[in-house]
């Protein structure tokens, strides 16, 4: 009997050989794919919600937060959600064979690029359940094979929506070994797979910082790193006080465990007296505790309030909370604004409510993030509201993709060059 190790390694030859055949896969066989899975997710519900069910009892007597019960919970509802992200992503232009900037050179040749597909995705994830189903339909879209490998505290979950994707893309008449899950909990298995070179064209971490840490100094193929987001918001002097509530409760209320929730509110002094009791009435009551700098705090105690203001620690400034936390500074400009940020921040989402347009488009160059706002919640960072129908992750880094990873993302190109008996002199 196969080890562990070796049936990841089959894993991934198998990857590799469908990968070959995904590159060229009609557009219609992938689409019905997708469809065939998003008709799946409601339909079977029950045994998918049964599997969570497990999981979510599992990871409560194991102590887990509840901002990860939060991430590893499915409802009818989000799997709606999710069935409609799947039939997104399956209206969407097929990137693959797109030719794009071609031109004649002066000597006739022409020469332009090709769209192709990456090959192997690997992707590494902890809680959130809804990935494997982004990330596989993701894959499928754009030609590539992908190898998954969920968390222990989703294991069932995951099962069952990898077995789901397995059938219905195999109905559709894809490739098998387009989708596998590694379902063996081993963290050994972790290790193995960031050496898997050979196989694995790019490795894409979501979870904590730890595994992001872990998985980008250890991979031996690329890796696009993401997902950890301490996200500001900044109120100007010049902002228009109502939207501003509206959108800071809405960046740090609707859903406060996920990676686009503001974690530090920043208001300029002048405005700060009149807006920072407004904001208090109002997350208070959702329960939002407000780590307060000094100025803050004063200004919050002087309105009267007491519980759930209390004084921020040193470190709340640049930590993610993923919880019903937020940090509060009080600042004399623009200028110190954008300097918090460049300090304490990710690279993930940043945001300024303003009416000066001035203001607003110096935020926008000066502000060093893959996702930057005016006048706009930092919950929109998402694959799904941005366009894209659903997302591999959300690149914090540079190369070779920033910001919701969607199907050009997991792309590549390759020169074309037609030439009519061309020789070089």
């Amino acid at each position: 009997m196969a080890t562990t190790v070796e049936k990841l390694e089959m894993m991934g030859r198998a990857a590799r050989a469908a990968a070959r055949k995904l590159a060229y896969l009609n557009t219609e066989i992938k689409n019905r794919a997708l469809h065939n899975v998003a008709d799946a997710l409601v339909r079977d519900q029950d045994a998918i919600l049964a599997a969570n069910a497990e999981d979510i009892a599992a990871g409560r007597a194991a102590g887990l937060s509840e901002a990860l019960l939060d991430r590893l919970l499915l409802t009818p509802e989000r799997l709606r959600s999710l069935a409609g992200d799947v039939r997104a992503v399956a209206a969407l232009p097929d990137p693959v064979g797109e030719i794009f900037d071609m031109r004649i050179l002066p000597n006739g040749l022409k020469v332009g690029k090709k769209r192709v597909p990456l090959g192997v995705i690997g992707a590494i994830y902890e809680s959130r359940p809804n990935v494997t189903v982004d990330i596989a339909c993701l894959c499928l879209k754009s030609g590539n094979a992908c190898i998954l490998r969920g968390g222990r505290e989703a294991l069932n979950t995951n099962r069952a929506l990898a077995s789901l994707l397995a059938r219905e893309f195999t109905a559709a008449g894809v490739p098998e070994g387009a989708v596998q899950f590694v379902d063996d909990p081993d963290r050994a298995l972790v290790a193995r797979m960031l050496r898997m070179r050979e196989y694995i064209d790019l490795l894409v971490p979501r979870g904590g910082a730890d595994l992001i840490r872990y998985v980008a100094e250890n991979a031996t193929m690329p890796v696009v790193t993401g997902g950890i987001g301490v996200c500001h918001t900044y109120v100007d002097e010049a902002a228009d006080l109502d939207k501003a509530v509206r959108i800071v409760y809405n960046a740090k209320v609707r859903r406060p465990s996920i990676c686009n929730a503001l974690d530090t509110l920043l208001v300029h002094r002048a405005i700060a007296p009149t807006f920072l009791p407004r904001v208090a009435e109002a997350w208070l009551k959702a329960g939002v505790e407000m780590r307060c700098d000094e100025t803050s705090l004063g200004i919050l105690r002087a309105a009267g309030f007491e519980a759930g203001v209390v004084p921020a620690e040193p470190d709340d400034f640049g930590r993610e909370f993923l919880a019903l936390r937020a940090a509060v500074r009080v600042v004399d400009s623009l200028s110190e604004a954008i300097e918090h940020i460049e300090r304490y921040g990710s690279g993930h989402s940043e945001a300024i409510v303003t009416e000066n347009y001035s203001a607003a488009m110096r935020f926008l160059d000066e502000v060093d993030a893959a996702a930057v706002y005016v006048n706009a919640s930092t919950q929109f960072t998402d694959g799904g509201q941005f366009g894209l129908g659903a997302e591999v992750g959300i690149s914090t880094q540079k190369f070779h993709a920033r910001g919701p990873m969607g199907l050009k993302e997991l792309t590549s190109y390759k020169w074309i060059i037609l030439g009519d008996g061309h020789v070089r002199p």
